[in-house]
């Protein structure tokens, strides 16, 4: 039996709590509606990359050695969902209400599961295409959800586009500050070919003779967040202004993760980079600010920037 939406909503909501403290101030600014749909999003997603990884709440991740078995249980699990069936898990069960709400395309969903099987598969991008890709199926696709999620409408491809390149930027800027946590789990997304152009072997990216020339690369995957960052800036003036503000606030806190990491140089994973909550209130003000002064950007969107493909 699935739970009613009010039940599935405060789980959701408890998940967001525990599980990510930027998301979670930056959708305070959402109406109610708009606020509830985003967590029950964000319920499911958390729970998919748990299921992944085996972590709980994005910690503690563990060896996972049955991740066929686990993506064959978030395929199920999210199949049923759609269809309107019990799964035994408020997530998906919530994940599903939000789909219907928001007729959120079921290949978008896949998209995301796909990420989660690169993984698995110990997947490394070569080059700098197949880094925008990974970026896409893990966060890109999230950003077009959740702008479904705003009232986006499905075919206003031009804000989808600006909504998927915050998540790229997102996406990024993770990948710059966790170069350290990733390589001790066994992976990296930074593309190979960006490491032998160092004259870096895969998997000795983190001796600590090779830290300049990583920073260089990490300053890359900073700048590059940048620019799919102000690409996803320029569609926030189609969305409501509440709405409008969250994803500026987001953009303001995720960005500033990578610019830390920038910053900071060799030592960039000597510490995680965290955003202090002075810092994200300054992000909240000024996303405010930004958004009641936006407007829809109609500039073409740069012809540089990896295109996703659209559902």
């Amino acid at each position: 039996m699935i739970s009613d939406r009010k039940t599935l909503v405060a789980e959701a909501r408890d998940s967001i709590q525990r599980g990510s403290k930027s998301f979670r101030f930056a959708s305070r600014i959402f109406d109610r509606t708009t606020r509830e749909r985003a967590w029950l999003l964000y319920a499911w997603c958390r729970a998919c990359d748990d299921l992944a990884d085996g972590q709980e709440m994005g910690h503690g991740m563990t060896l996972v050695t049955d991740p066929e078995a686990r993506l064959e249980t978030i395929r199920a699990r999210t199949a049923a969902a759609y269809e309107g069936r019990p799964t035994g898990d408020p997530a998906f069960d919530g994940f599903g209400v939000v789909a219907r709400e928001c007729a959120i395309p079921r290949a978008l969903a896949e998209d995301l599961i796909a990420g989660f099987a690169l993984d698995a598969a110990g997947w490394q991008p070569r080059s700098e295409a197949d880094l925008y890709l990974y970026c896409y199926h893990v966060a890109g696709a999230v950003g077009v959800m959740m702008a479904l999620v705003m009232g986006v409408a499905p075919d206003d491809q031009v804000v989808l586009d600006r909504a998927c390149d915050l998540g790229i930027a997102f996406q990024l800027s993770n990948i710059a500050r966790d170069i350290g946590e990733d390589d001790a789990a066994g992976r990296c997304y930074v593309p190979i070919d960006w490491l032998v152009e160092k004259d870096m072997s895969p998997g000795e990216h983190m001796k600590p003779h090779l830290r300049p020339r990583l920073a260089d690369l990490a300053n890359r995957l900073a700048a590059r967040a940048e620019i799919y960052e102000a690409s996803g800036r320029a569609g926030a003036g189609a969305l409501p202004f509440r709405s409008a503000w969250a994803v500026l606030a987001a953009a303001g806190i995720y960005g500033e993760i990578g610019r830390e990491v920038a910053r900071r140089g060799r030592s960039a994973w000597d510490r995680r980079v965290v955003i202090s909550k002075p810092a994200k209130l300054a992000a909240l003000v000024t996303a405010g600010w930004a958004a009641a002064t936006a407007s829809p950007d109609t500039a073409t969107r740069p012809d540089r920037l990896w295109t996703r493909e659209r559902h």
